[in-house]
């Protein structure tokens, strides 16, 4: 039950100190706010130009739109994947020390995020060598 309380008194600190860190930062972003359809402007006009550098790299619109997802997955698949795993290890080390489900669930937990990470990294280099490599 410490464990818990300790994990539960660390995560309460933490987000003590996330509106000291944005009363700092709100000063910047008035300023920033006129800019705001702008920014989504341009954000938007850099997505267009990735998809179409991947288009022109792989030479077809859906190997490069394939491409572009595939790079996007990769990128926001390892903060997912490591909370994932970090759920697990707490079901793993801290549940499962009364229980042994929770033992067992927290094992699962961190096998699959484990295996879905390294199937996130690879894929996207599994597939530019078969396109580039074996492709047209």
């Amino acid at each position: 039950m410490k464990k818990i309380q300790i994990f539960v008194i660390i995560f309460v600190l933490m987000i003590m100190f996330i509106p000291v860190q944005s009363l700092a930062v709100k000063d910047k972003n008035i300023t920033e706010r006129n800019n705001t359809t702008s920014n989504l402007m341009n954000d938007k006009e850099k997505q267009k130009n990735s998809v179409d550098e991947y288009t022109r790299k792989y030479g077809s619109e859906g190997y490069g739109t394939t491409a572009y997802i595939l790079n996007v997955v990769r990128i926001y698949s390892i903060p997912f994947c490591f909370v994932g795993i970090v759920v697990g290890a707490l079901y793993q080390y801290v549940l499962g020390t009364r229980r042994l489900d929770a033992k067992h669930k927290g094992f699962g937990l961190i096998i699959m995020f484990s295996t879905l990470l390294v199937i996130s990294q690879i894929l996207p280099l599994i597939f530019a060598i078969v396109v580039r490599g074996w492709g047209d």
